[in-house]
């Protein structure tokens, strides 16, 4: 009977409005400081939210040459900066790497909306006929497939270059199937995690309209991203890239890599019941995590620490709770100390479910459970273990990483420390 292949992280990298470069990321979650302030990249004076998770002091310009900044996007340079450490830190140079090795080295991304930013400025340009303000390149820059071909042109890797855009779960199915490509021997290695940059006028007047952005906190940014609290009015966005280096574990072995965590689990589901809310049940976010425990052989007891998706929404935040309850049990699910990182750093979107692997592992490493921040009033509803306020010392072998999307879509990770 042929063995299953596994796959391992051995590299991580992290552009994070709490913390550009791994090392900064982990001691800000770890802290627990926040990276939500105000608005700086444009004037959102005239509307009602005006905070948000910016990556603030990241040049731009290092990632991406200056005559080339006006025909891409600002999620590539951060995207190129996560990627760039998650290689390094891995131990691979792609410039010196075999032919035969690239060709088995993929990229799959996840990203809600990709260039969504820089196309909606495009469209200024097009409506106000400054069509020489317009790039070249409004056409491919704008398809969601560029973004990853980018980071295979960047890096020379010839393995597959995929996007997945699946909303707020697109990182987390990005890297559910970069960990399929590899257990089926199609690849032995894949730069994958999540990027995005959705900071705009036009897509916060969008959320605004849906009333489902933070806007009571102008004044205090920090304290908006409120994930089960009693007082949360909705989720702060945010921007960010989070990437790995997931490598068959046989693979890294050989070649001594340090090994910061293994993926072994995912399963995802949709509920096919709303756009954009979810069923009060919370059946089928629960049987996604279920799926991903079962793919990784593991029971209730074994989990040590889930990494929320709590978003700060109140239907999110309720579900959620309740979708733990069914998966651990009312008993386990309350000893079981779980976080959200969007407390930390706001709601990066598609990008999302990558950061809360990367602080699973950081929790992983350094033997400290991240806290959910401003939970000083927890919501009788949402009564589990949230790790309120200030980190936690505990030792995490199994982790759940969840997420949860519009379009009922539901999509978990199980990591494993070794």
């Amino acid at each position: 009977m042929r063995v299953k292949r596994r796959a391992v992280i051995t590299g991580m990298g992290a552009v994070s409005p709490n913390g550009v470069g791994t090392p900064a990321f982990s001691e800000a979650v770890v802290a627990g400081r926040s990276g939500v302030g105000p608005i700086t990249r444009f004037d959102a004076s005239q509307v009602a939210v005006r905070i948000a998770g910016e990556v603030r002091d990241f040049d731009e310009l290092a990632w991406v040459e200056k005559r080339e900044r006006k025909h891409v996007s600002r999620v590539l340079p951060l995207a190129l900066a996560a990627s760039s450490e998650a290689l390094a830190s891995a131990g691979f140079d792609p410039a010196t790497m075999p032919l035969e090795e690239r060709r088995r080295f993929g990229v799959i991304l996840g990203s809600g909306g990709g260039s969504q930013e820089w196309t909606e400025a495009q469209y200024g340009h097009f409506f106000r006929h400054e069509n020489k303000q317009m790039s070249l390149y409004c056409v491919p820059t704008t398809v969601m497939g560029t973004l990853s071909s980018d980071l295979n042109i960047r890096f020379n890797l010839r393995g597959l270059s995929h996007i997945f855009s699946t909303g707020c779960t697109s990182s987390t199915d990005a890297m559910g199937y970069a960990l399929r490509q590899i257990q089926s021997g199609k690849l032995d290695m894949v730069l994958t995690g999540g990027a995005d940059a959705p900071l705009a006028l036009g897509i916060l007047k969008g959320f605004i309209l849906m009333r489902i952005l933070a806007d009571k906190w102008n004044d205090e940014p920090e304290k908006g991203s409120r994930p089960f609290s009693v007082d949360r009015d909705g989720f702060v966005v945010a921007e960010g890239a989070w990437m790995f280096v997931l490598e068959e574990y046989e693979h890294a072995r050989a070649r001594g890599a340090k090994i910061l965590a293994e993926v072994s689990g995912y399963g995802s589901t949709c509920e096919a019941f709303h756009r954009v809310r979810l069923q009060e049940c919370g059946e089928e976010p629960a049987r996604a995590i279920t799926m991903a425990m079962q793919d990784a052989g593991i029971g209730p007891d074994d989990v040590n620490y889930v990494n929320l998706h709590g978003t700060s929404t109140q239907l999110n935040d309720r579900i959620e709770t309740r979708a733990l309850k069914l998966v651990l049990g009312e008993e386990r699910a309350h000893q079981v100390p779980m976080s959200a990182l969007k407390s930390q750093i706001g709601h990066p979107q598609g990008a999302c479910g990558a950061a809360g692997v990367a602080a699973t592992i950081v929790a992983m490493q350094s033997g400290w459970i991240p806290p959910t921040l401003n939970l000083t009033n927890p919501d009788p509803d949402c009564d589990l273990d949230y790790v309120p306020l200030t980190a936690r010392r505990a030792e995490v072998e199994f982790a759940i990483a969840n997420c949860i999307a519009f379009g009922s879509k539901n999509s978990a990770l199980v990591l494993r420390k070794i």
